[in-house]
């Protein structure tokens, strides 16, 4: 309790808490209220007492007021209050968890609308009812006062916990249970403190024009993506953890090898060449396939002069420069996505001539740069060195630096990528991807010292080497696969071996910070980023904003046609549910004889750490997800 704050008390009996705030926090501002009348609140022992002391301390007190209809009240309309507090609620008598469960869910629905904006909701209950694990000994959660999802209800989140400081108040007198003047035991009790979540946004589509291979493109980046997008978490000057860890691992890789980051931007889109050509081992369906929009050819990029041009922010804070006269709009125009409709589709490669997929790595993208870093190279150096002039980028004046003929530099690239997932507690469908590059003697064993080095990094943080098909995989539990080192014969020269590491900079985030949760990584909270606006070391943990959000569990069975896409289905639940579906288990399943129908059932886990998360909003995401699946996928909803 701080002072200088407009104070609300609620559900006051004896007045001796009010009494308590009035002469320990003089320069606050007291109001407290009470359900009974003046002549029905005398009666309690010490009431009159009490209610001097606020009085004399400039309180304000105000009969007949029912916590659950605050609005009513005339006293308190157009009035805002930093804190509203409401000690030990009790239906009265001897009602059970059901009743006062709605009590306090009305309270909190009627309370924050008397609530600033940064305020802070403060309810008191003895241990055990709150149904959270910081209750000891924690009750079955049916059979507590469920107060976490009650708040969500009201859009509020439980942002602290701890225990009620009963010795800090001499003069209270806990009063009410059951209704009378015997008090609650108040010893072990927990003060629980909500502040506001922030709402769920609309969905919505992006419009995207770029240039990919010298080619004018348009598209939409659908809306269950679309969040991803322009976000600058790896900005220069960034406190995000995951540019953070990304800087943790350069610096730690620094002290052995030169490491060079590109500046450069790159396009989120790839042509199917591309991807095969670099990344033969992707498989189809782990891929977002685009529909392009719009192409508009032979519009250079590079060479186009006295061109305005209209830049958009990239995962790294650089821009992508397109020249105006190629668009009709802007590089990327947000449009609220009608009844949240998704504009990017997952096509069929075997029917599409020309396709494009959102980059599932930067692995064809740092191939492409360095190979116009060599072009370029051997340009300023042809002349003398005629056509003994090689390309690999291992000669003294090549462009990463070279020690005895061959690179000591890894080039360094890092960005965005998108993968087609299935929804499940390890899966992103978009991450920051850490890429870097050299060539080496194969002699001096360098996929196993950068392998080493990383373990050396990450080993603290529960991330092992496992050796794998000649290539070497970074795996922590229970995500998973975290990174990779693995490499390939550079050209004609037996000799040299190109090694490249690639990390997932979220999940190692996530480890690094112990996240609760991944999805807090994009978290438009600035309570998230606030927490590392210290640049608190790795390895300290993160402290969450919203404390035990309640999980909540639905099922969903429909009859589909023939063929069945579950990475479809897995999109639209990403859509529907704005990301707080966790898990999705499949069931139960059963093929028609006659009809050539197959019914599926599903159980979807609905949680967030971001948003107050109530049943009330999940069961609403959950009829959205019916609809989209009919009007979408054509199932018949069982």
């Amino acid at each position: 309790m701080c002072p200088s704050r407009n104070i609300l008390l609620v559900g006051e009996g004896n007045f001796s808490f009010s009494a308590s705030v009035s002469q320990l926090y003089s320069e606050t501002n007291i109001t407290a209220t009470c359900l009974q009348h003046q002549d029905e609140a005398l009666r309690h022992e010490g009431a009159a007492t009490n209610i001097q002391t606020v009085q004399d301390s400039g309180g304000e007190l105000i009969f007949g007021v029912d916590c659950t209809k605050l609005a009513e009240c005339a006293s308190l309309q157009g009035r805002e209050f930093d804190r509203v507090v409401f000690n030990f609620p009790h239906c009265g008598r001897k009602s059970g968890v059901k009743k006062n469960r709605e009590l306090l869910k009305n309270f909190f629905l009627s309370c924050v609308q008397l609530l600033s904006e940064d305020g802070e909701v403060h309810v008191s209950l003895c241990n055990g009812q709150g149904g959270t694990p910081a209750d000891h000994p924690k009750r079955e959660w049916h059979n507590s006062w469920q107060v976490v999802a009650m708040a969500a209800e009201a859009h509020l989140i439980l942002s602290h916990v701890h225990s009620f400081e009963s010795d800090k108040y001499h003069s209270y007198k806990c009063t009410g249970y059951r209704s009378q003047d015997k008090g609650f035991h108040v010893e072990k009790g927990l003060l629980h403190v909500f502040t506001r979540s922030l709402p769920f946004s609309p969905a919505q589509t992006l419009q995207v024009e770029e240039a990919v291979e010298r080619h004018r493109v348009e598209y939409n980046i659908t809306a269950e993506l679309s969040d991803y997008i322009s976000r600058g978490l790896l900005c220069s000057g960034s406190v995000h953890p995951v540019r953070m860890v990304q800087d943790f691992l350069l610096k730690g890789l620094a002290d052995k090898w030169s490491i060079s980051m590109t500046t450069e931007t790159v396009p989120f889109l790839l042509t199917a060449e591309q991807l095969q050509a670099s990344c033969p081992d992707f498989k189809s369906r782990d891929c977002c396939w685009i529909h392009l929009l719009q192409k508009h050819r032979n519009c250079d990029a590079h060479t186009s002069k006295n061109i305005e041009k209209v830049p958009v922010l990239d995962s790294q804070g650089h821009t992508d420069i397109l020249p105006a006269t190629c668009a009709t709009s802007d590089k990327v125009r947000i449009k609220e996505a009608e009844s949240l409709m998704s504009a990017c589709s997952l096509v069929d490669p075997e029917r599409e001539s020309c396709l494009y997929v959102l980059r599932p790595s930067l692995l064809p993208h740092m191939e492409e740069l360095l190979t116009k870093k060599l072009i370029n190279n051997a340009g300023r150096h042809g002349e003398n060195e005629g056509n003994n002039t090689r390309v690999e980028g291992h000669k003294k004046e090549g462009p990463f630096g070279s020690s005895n003929g061959v690179t000591t530099l890894l080039f360094g690239l890092s960005g965005l990528v998108f993968k087609n997932v299935p929804v499940n507690l390890w899966a992103l469908p978009a991450f920051h991807e850490l890429l870097l590059r050299g060539i080496f003697p194969s002699e001096c064993e360098p996929m196993k010292l950068l392998g080493q080095r990383l373990e050396e990094l990450l080993a603290p943080y529960g991330v092992s080497l496992v050796t794998e098909q000649g290539a070497l995989r970074l795996i922590a539990q229970p995500m998973g696969l975290v990174g990779r080192v693995f490499a390939s014969d550079e050209g004609d020269n037996i000799s040299d071996v190109c090694v490249t590491v690639s990390l997932n900079l979220d999940l190692l985030a996530v480890l690094l910070f112990s996240l609760p949760d991944w999805r807090l990584l994009w978290s438009h909270d600035p309570r998230f980023i606030q927490h590392f606006e210290l640049c608190p070391s790795p390895g300290k943990p993160f402290q969450p904003f919203s404390l035990y959000p309640e999980p909540f569990s639905f099922d969903i069975s429909f009859w589909t046609g023939p063929t069945w896409d579950e990475r479809k289905f897995h999109a639209v639940i990403r859509e529907a549910s704005h990301g707080t579906v966790e898990q999705v288990k499949l069931i139960d399943t059963f093929s028609h004889p006659d009809l050539s129908q197959t019914s599926y059932c599903y159980r979807l886990i609905y949680h967030s750490h971001t948003h107050a998360l109530s049943h009330t909003q999940a069961l609403h995401f959950h009829k959205d997800l019916e609809t989209f699946l009919t009007s979408r996928l054509q199932v018949t909803i069982r």
